[in-house]
């Protein structure tokens, strides 16, 4: 189907108004029906109605979030997927289309620089890195390399801002670029056919060198943290005043899928419930290869988390992305996520990071 702050870590005072909310008769609790519809700013494979390479497409792909609402019959789910990634997913919440979404940073900045109205619940793709990549017989060896090149770039995608800030840090800027906006597909063909000199992205461009039609030659991964990627579950933030019960089992679920995609013995397994999409488990393995689960499947709306989201509100707005600040204060609405870890035994499951990516307590 389609459709075309700072974070306080005090329990107390975010579950009494949770339960307070709870303990109310909610529509969905009298038996009112209630449909959940839930974005996802990927697709796999050939229009494939899966996502990968976090938790929440975990979540979708193995049922966690019907489970949850399985004592609710008269509460339904419905996913969709877009081709046209963050951006898509945005038009999808503008539009009243959407009430949850697995969506990166910087279209989720983007849409609240815009207006748009939601809260972050939950991490949900934490610490992703970005590749350049190159035909296999490219001279394009560095970063620096691409000055003049013909580039493809996903705007308004979190891989943009992170390949904006890893050219600033070669000294370059896209106005030395031909840079030219493709999605996934479109840019993993120009590569495949030399239509164009590089590509920055993910998944696709792995799948590419999989297939020896393309190498990898520069990872943020090892790099400085702040050219990582940051997806998270949001809402629309009617929904969640409307609904909280409901929000709070979509929130669990998504915990539930966090713990199982972070133990390090279903690390093959969980690759291949991503495989689901069309895109090899050997890419997923490359993907998350000398990094740990419980680094990237991470739900924790930690202070490192909320940092990236504020440099990237100022970022984006610094190089030209944006118009208007952002502000993140109120944007991230961690009540649901602590009651799930409390309920859970979690609290101490996964690594908190400060806000200069220094650990902060954990396993």
């Amino acid at each position: 189907m389609h459709l075309s702050g700072r974070l306080v870590f005090s329990l107390l005072p975010g579950i009494a108004l949770l339960l307070a909310a709870m303990a109310t008769t909610s529509p969905a609790a009298a038996g009112e029906p209630v449909t959940i519809r839930f974005g996802f700013a990927n697709v796999g494979v050939d229009n494939r109605q899966f996502s990968g390479g976090n938790a929440i497409a975990t979540a979708h792909a193995e049922h966690y979030i019907e489970n949850e609402l399985k004592d609710l019959p008269g509460v339904k789910v419905e996913f969709f997927f877009f081709k046209g990634a963050g951006p898509a997913v945005n038009e999808g919440f503008a539009n009243g289309q959407l009430d949850f979404a697995s969506q990166g940073d910087l279209p989720q900045v983007i849409a609240r620089a815009n207006g748009l109205k939601t809260r972050i619940l939950a991490a949900g793709g934490a610490h992703g890195p970005m590749y350049l990549a190159t035909p296999p017989e490219s001279d394009i060896h560095t970063v620096k390399d691409l000055k003049g090149r013909k580039v493809a770039i996903f705007r308004g995608t979190n891989n943009h801002l992170a390949a904006v800030k890893v050219l600033a840090a070669n000294g370059l800027t896209e106005r030395d670029l031909q840079g030219i906006n493709m999605d996934e597909p479109s840019a993993n063909a120009a590569l495949a056919t030399h239509n164009i000199d590089a590509a920055f992205g993910n998944y696709g461009l792995l799948m590419l060198s999989d297939q020896g039609l393309a190498k990898i030659i520069y990872s943020t991964k090892g790099d400085n943290p702040a050219f990582e990627r940051q997806s998270t579950l949001i809402a629309a933030d009617s929904f969640v005043s409307a609904h909280p019960d409901l929000t709070q089992r979509v929130v669990t679920a998504v915990v539930k899928a966090s713990y199982w995609s972070s133990q390090e013995e279903n690390r093959e397994a969980l690759f291949e419930i991503w495989s689901r999409t069309g895109r090899p488990v050997s890419v997923y393995r490359a993907d998350f290869a000398d990094q740990p689960l419980k680094y990237r499947n991470t739900p924790l709306l930690d202070d490192y988390i909320i940092e990236q989201y504020r440099i990237q509100g100022v970022q984006a707005k610094d190089y030209g992305l944006i118009r208007r600040t952002v502000s993140i204060d109120g944007w991230f609405d961690a009540q649901f996520l602590n009651v799930a870890l409390k309920q859970l035994g979690l609290e101490h499951y996964w690594t908190s990071y400060d806000a200069n990516g220094k650990p902060q307590g954990g396993s």
